[in-house]
């Protein structure tokens, strides 16, 4: 006659009562994650409207200089000299510019760097400490299990 099959429901009940449910743990994940996104969206909103306020002073310019050409002139060749000078002191403008919008991007690159870095330090040590409790946990629970 063949056996029944063992039934390993209250093994299974057993085991998954002793592994620790730490909800709090979660929660401060989800806190850690939600202050992180925080900072960083702060970086970016930033840099977003540095950006901006150098978008339109450069277009100010742009603009201001473009009245100097568009004036009218008695000698065709000073309408020459008006549109030259404007693309030169167009360039220089254009060069110094972009010089700062790559000083924008580079500053929030490294704030979100430090950022990131300062997460991963906190989360390694998070994990850690975790780690180190589930073991001790676990330990005991397999210890408990063992003396039944």
């Amino acid at each position: 006659m063949a056996k029944a099959n063992p039934d390993f429901t209250a093994a299974f009940k057993d085991i998954m009562g002793a592994f620790p449910v730490d909800t709090k743990a979660m929660e401060g994940m989800f806190q850690n994650q939600t202050v992180l996104s925080e900072k960083m969206s702060a970086v970016a909103i930033d840099a977003a409207q540095q950006s901006t306020d150098l978008s339109a002073k450069w277009a100010q310019d742009t603009l201001s200089k473009v009245s100097a050409v568009a004036t009218a002139k008695t000698e065709p060749a000073d309408y020459a000299k008006s549109v030259t000078d404007f693309f030169t002191a167009y360039a220089e403008g254009a060069a110094e510019h972009m010089a700062a919008f790559a000083e924008i991007a580079k500053k929030a690159q490294t704030q979100q760097l430090e950022l990131v870095m300062a997460a991963g330090k906190d989360i390694s040590e998070e994990a850690s400490a975790a780690a180190k409790k589930a073991t001790t946990e676990l330990t005991a629970a397999a210890k408990k299990a063992a003396a039944k």
